[in-house]
């Protein structure tokens, strides 16, 4: 049975403008087990998810109870890990006939000296007008960046090094069961003198996770689903059009928007890299079509360019 690996966007959970509210995120994370129902079927699914607005709308909650220290974002990032998970788990129950679901909390080791905690550059949270933006950041201390046409904050987002139970992924992908599992990009860790782990003050991003884990499961391909139909030439511009299959060295040549599509390029292309196989990127509601180079673009190394 061919094995996939398929990231969902954490944009394409909970879209741009909506409300941060349960029913919300429950509603599209309906439609997209429907998705994952169909491209489940005759294939090993693993199943990464985002969390950038989920655990933003988190650190927003815990900050607004002022009678305890906030709580740090390695915790924030594992409790939007189980609330994503089980709602893609419960979602999933019931539409892959009886076949089994299970949704894991998966840690993520990262280097502790990573230049990514000097340089934020992962959106959470919500949305913001820029003044409001710059308010939020001057109260809370926030680092800040532009997002479309509006501003986000923006946190540490370390490389994923190795991932923690990669073991206990593998025993249960190869029984059948359909994975849920470094949502987030996983809890980021890091060693301890005494041999132990400890979290840390980041958010992984979960494309580049999904890569890693692709690659250390020999999945045969990479599905990257987000709320954007393909990646794009001339993006933002009258010439924007759709690349529908592309090499790594065409798109490394390109340039796309940090915290957006330029993690997903950049998961593709090393995944591709490294094993040699296929790497695809499209809109959610299409997977199906994605996965199987009917929509989105394709990333192959050895695949012709062309729009």
């Amino acid at each position: 049975m061919d094995r996939i690996v398929v990231a969902l966007g954490g944009n394409a959970l909970l879209r741009r403008g909506e409300k941060l509210e349960a029913e919300v995120q429950r509603r599209n994370v309906r439609r997209a087990a429907e998705e994952l129902a169909f491209m489940a079927r005759d294939r090993a699914l693993v199943v990464v998810h985002g969390n950038g607005p989920q655990v933003g709308l988190l650190a927003l909650q815990a900050a607004s109870y002022t009678e305890v220290a906030p709580y740090p974002l390695d915790v924030l990032g594992a409790e939007s890990e189980g609330m994503i998970g089980y709602m893609i788990e419960q979602e999933l129950t019931g539409r892959l006939g009886g076949r089994p679901v299970a949704a894991l909390l998966t840690q993520v080791a990262v280097d502790p000296n990573d230049p990514a905690f000097r340089l934020p550059s992962k959106p959470i949270g919500p949305v913001y007008p820029e003044a409001t933006a710059r308010r939020l950041a001057a109260e809370r201390g926030w680092s800040i960046a532009p997002d479309g046409g509006f501003y986000r904050r923006v946190v540490a987002s370390p490389e994923p090094r190795r991932i923690l139970g990669l073991e206990a992924i593998r025993i249960l992908v190869e029984a059948g069961v359909v994975v849920i599992c470094a949502g987030g990009g996983g809890v980021p860790v890091v060693p301890t003198e005494d041999g132990g782990i400890r979290g840390v003050e980041a958010v992984i991003d979960k494309d580049l996770t999904a890569a890693l884990l692709a690659e250390n499961l020999d999945a045969g391909g990479l599905v990257l689903l987000t709320d954007v139909a393909a990646v794009f030439a001339d993006w933002g511009t009258p010439e924007a059009r759709p690349i529908r299959s592309a090499t790594p060295q065409r798109l490394r040549a390109m340039q796309f928007a940090p915290g957006s599509m330029r993690p997903k390029v950049e998961a593709a292309c090393r995944f591709v890299e490294r094993t040699g196989r296929w790497a695809a990127i499209g809109a959610l509601q299409e997977g199906l079509a994605v996965l199987e180079g009917r929509a989105g673009t394709m990333v192959r190394a050895d695949g012709r360019d062309g729009t």
